[in-house]
């Protein structure tokens, strides 16, 4: 499969565009990391610079590479937005809340056999 993700808010902790202090959302990152150890794709993509013209690549690939991301490609430039419509986005909260909830699931599954 191929997964596009978003960094800002979703794998790392960014207030406003201090892109500088940046910090890791470790257990996403790990989650992220393990669907690319299994094989798929990760594309990062991030809308740093979208408005301000600004290259943030380089210091995005220094971030990724610096907190153990595992990626396919990575890239600036996604589109300024309020909405996303799209029939296969996933909102992240709900995405990793469900990641969660299905881990302490099979600890409890596995914890009963």
């Amino acid at each position: 499969m191929k997964y596009i993700v978003d960094i800002d808010g979703t794998i790392f902790n960014t207030q406003g565009n201090d892109y500088e202090n940046s910090t890791p959302i470790l257990e996403r990152i790990a989650h992220v990391n393990s669907l690319f150890d299994q094989g798929h794709e990760i594309h990062y993509w991030t809308a740093r610079g979208s408005s301000s013209g600004k290259d943030h690549l380089p210091l995005t690939i220094k971030q990724l590479n610096q907190w153990g991301c595992k990626y396919t490609t990575a890239n600036v430039g996604k589109p300024v937005y309020d909405i996303w419509i799209d029939d296969k986005a996933q909102n992240d909260k709900s995405y990793f809340d469900n990641v969660l909830i299905m881990a302490i699931l099979d600890k409890f599954h596995n914890e009963t056999d």
